[in-house]
């Protein structure tokens, strides 16, 4: 398809837009209660992309719409086009005021836990007029953010995702997990370390397919363990902190955090296996806006410091 195509082809922005509507809320109606359209108009904008790609893009069934093979390969792309445009509206709203901009920063649990905060501290002590925002949500989800041009950066444990080659990252320190307790707690006093001692307490573990809970399930399985028999998996840094603080509950966190929380403390056991390397995640194709520069400074500036603690630890 050459240039003068595209420029007269009936393929246009909102096709694309509508087709990943469509896919992110898994029915018509959805799709037009989300872009404030009528759902004739969806369905419309639909048959118009499948007759311009001569293919069927989803599946009508009782109960929603499901992506055929083609929109898979077709919604990896859209998602790029409408990133891209998303970008450059927001570079160019920098530009025009140089003093502002924004940032959009995705997170999730047991990563960029000190790093984060300190990081847009240090941003908005520079830029106090650059907007910032935060989302935590699972891996998954930050990537397709970040593919959609919906975020910015993703901060926190870095894992590979080949399926994602345009991924680019970018790591800032290493540091291992650590068992955590409140102050009080009877492991203190029986001295207890063992991993065959620490699973008679309840824990709070972390939410199944996560890199930790695998760590954690191979370091029980290495010494013959079953897991403990009480536990609560968790997602939420809050929730656990809580649990923890006010309960016999052990976990697991960052090193950073069983040092700086004030309500936990580090039983030290250490469990071979278990660490994490920190960092941030961006689109190698795509050009970063003056407040996403900035903040990645910011990251690796903080990220100097972390590692001085670490290494006095």
């Amino acid at each position: 398809m050459d240039i003068r195509t595209l420029l007269n082809g009936p393929l246009k922005i909102r096709h694309l837009v509508l087709v990943l509507a469509i896919a992110d809320h898994g029915t018509i109606v959805s799709a037009a209660r989300h872009l404030y359209i009528t759902q004739p108009a969806v369905s419309r904008g639909l048959r118009e992309v499948e007759d311009a790609l001569g293919a069927p893009l989803f599946e009508r069934g009782a109960r929603g719409v499901r992506p055929t093979p083609f929109a898979e390969v077709f919604i990896s792309h859209a998602r790029a086009v409408v990133g891209h445009l998303q970008q450059a509206t927001q570079h160019i709203a920098e530009l025009a005021d140089a003093s502002a901009g924004s940032v959009t920063i995705g997170t999730y649990v047991a990563g960029g836990n000190l790093l984060l905060p300190k990081a847009i501290a240090r941003l908005k002590q520079q830029r106090p007029h650059v907007s910032v925002h935060v989302h935590e949500a699972t891996p998954d989800r930050l990537t397709n953010g970040l593919v959609a041009g919906e975020i910015d950066i993703v901060v926190g444990r870095l894992t590979p995702h080949p399926d994602v080659p345009e991924l680019q990252q970018a790591a800032l320190y290493h540091e291992p997990f650590e068992v955590v307790a409140r102050h009080g707690h009877p492991v203190f006093e029986r001295g207890e370390t063992a991993l065959n001692q620490l699973r008679n307490y309840p824990w709070v573990m972390p939410v199944a397919q996560t890199a930790l809970r695998g760590e954690l399930e191979s370091a029980f399985a290495r010494e013959r363990l079953e897991l403990p028999e009480q536990q609560v998996d968790c997602s939420s840094t809050m929730t656990l902190r809580a649990i923890v603080a006010e309960t016999d509950f052990l976990a697991l966190q960052p090193r950073t955090i069983g040092t700086a929380d004030p309500l936990l403390r580090i039983v030290g056991a250490r469990i071979k296996g278990i660490s994490q390397t920190v960092g941030v995640t961006t689109l190698q194709d795509r050009l970063p806006s003056p407040a996403v520069v900035l903040m990645l400074r910011c990251f690796e500036q903080v990220a100097v410091e972390i590692r001085k603690t670490l290494s006095a630890s």
